[in-house]
């Protein structure tokens, strides 16, 4: 459970350095395997975060749910940047804008 919540903040966050020591820990904008310098590949499905990576960086769809289990946001990420339409949610389920709109390389190109 450690390690989704902290691909929460870190999704929310990607600014800032977050790290568990239990499974995967991020350096750098790279997730490697506890306490070795392999790369993290593989599926993350928890209650309020799914998605998958590939060596390392987030890759392919993700959502993430607050803990009412709305909707918090949808997006996908390629080599682990935010890449094309993204939504985002408030709690209640309304359209949060910042957050909502098209990305190229991590960055919002249009509403």
């Amino acid at each position: 459970m450690k390690i989704l919540l902290t691909i929460i903040f870190l999704s929310l966050l990607s600014s800032l350095s977050w790290s568990v020591s239990i499974d995967v820990v991020e350096r750098e904008g790279i997730y490697y395997e506890a306490f070795t310098d392999v790369p993290f590949t593989g599926e993350i499905d928890g209650w309020l975060v799914k998605g998958s990576m590939k060596n390392g960086k987030k890759e392919g769809k993700w959502v993430n749910y607050h803990s009412n289990g709305q909707l918090r946001f949808k997006g996908n990420y390629k080599n682990g940047e935010s890449e094309g339409a993204w939504v985002g949610f408030e709690e209640d389920g309304r359209v949060k804008e910042f957050m909502t709109g098209n990305f190229k390389n991590g960055v919002k190109i249009s509403d």
